[in-house]
């Protein structure tokens, strides 16, 4: 299970900081580190030092939540990019020429 974590953890956190503002340069493997365990307590609800299979979902449904920005129940390139677009005008609907 902890090898699990160890891989899906840093790879959430990359993920999430990506997503959120793009660094110009890469991470120390200390800040890296520092990363990971600011997100282990986030994800830790019954601060026990773990992250269980229950608390590891909840947090990346909420993190879905939040950058689907649209709430269209998927995420696209923009929403995953972290840019707000405006929604697609459909020819012949409300706003069309």
């Amino acid at each position: 299970m902890f090898r699990k974590l160890a891989v899906i953890v840093p790879f959430v956190a990359l993920m999430a900081t990506a997503c959120v503002a793009p660094q110009s340069t890469t991470p120390t493997h200390q800040e890296a580190e520092n990363e990971v365990k600011q997100l282990l307590l986030l994800m830790d609800r019954d601060q026990n030092g773990k992250v269980s299979r229950a608390e590891f979902m909840s947090f990346m449904n909420a993190e879905f939540d939040r950058l689907d920005i649209n709430h269209d129940g998927e995420l696209d390139v923009n929403e995953l990019a972290g840019l707000r677009v405006m929604p697609q005008r459909h020819p012949g609907g409300p706003g069309s020429r």
